[in-house]
């Protein structure tokens, strides 16, 4: 276990010593589709690393609609920020595909940091990125329009991958609507306009950029569908 756990982001650059230490208190879990990680409200445990599969964090309005909040991939961290602060997860968390999960135990875990300050320092990076996706979350659910949600999704993904055209989305058009905050109908609609305004070409899954400038205005909100 301790070559997979020097291979993710949050533990580079730590001693053998300390990916030997992080093997003996990590606890290997695996999830079906669909499980249920943690609720909002749940004490916050422990740190959860994905090894493999994807996760969704949601909060749900009284209404019970659902708002996307992340969809974590392999080798990202969550529920990092209760283990620090000691408080109880501030939403909920389960898998969107089958999935395996390294589990630190939040007391042991601390005691580990205690002895080495590097692990802090290189979570904090981590956290200050996430913070930052969260600003921006914030700023298009409460400033964009869907449209400008979405072209700035698919900016975003294509940044992510070099900056290439050809993209996959890897969630379901009903999970995407969930983290722009809008719901499927509104979703495949807005899709259908990018495609007649020659923005984007949609195969299934498979969505090519056809007009990147465009795209990048919807997002600024210099143009509208």
């Amino acid at each position: 276990m301790s070559k997979q756990i020097a291979a993710i982001p949050l533990f580079e650059g730590l001693s053998q010593k300390h990916y030997d230490e992080l093997a003996g208190i990590a606890v290997d879990r695996s999830y079906k589709r669909g499980q249920i990680i943690f609720s909002e409200g749940d004490e916050g445990i422990g740190l959860y690393v994905l090894i493999a599969g994807k996760v969704k964090v949601f909060k749900l309005s009284p209404e019970g609609k659902e708002q996307i909040l992340h969809v974590f991939e392999e080798g990202e961290p969550f529920g990092e920020a209760s283990v620090f602060a000691g408080q109880r997860f501030p939403a909920h968390a389960e898998t969107l595909e089958k999935s395996r999960i390294l589990f630190f135990p939040r007391a042991a875990f601390i005691e580990l940091i205690k002895r080495d300050p590097s692990l802090a320092l290189n979570m904090l990076a981590i956290l200050s990125r996430r913070l930052r996706k969260f600003t921006l979350l914030v700023e298009d659910l409460s400033l964009k329009e869907v449209p400008g949600r979405l072209a700035a999704y698919f900016l975003s993904v294509s940044e992510q991958r070099d900056g290439s055209d050809d993209l996959k989305l890897d969630i379901a058009k009903n999970q995407l609507a969930g983290l722009l905050g809008t719901i499927p109908e509104t979703l495949s609609r807005i899709l259908a306009r990018m495609v007649r305004q020659g923005l984007i070409h949609v195969d299934g899954s498979r969505i090519k950029i056809v007009d990147r400038q465009g795209l990048e205005e919807l997002a600024q909100a210099e143009r509208r569908l």
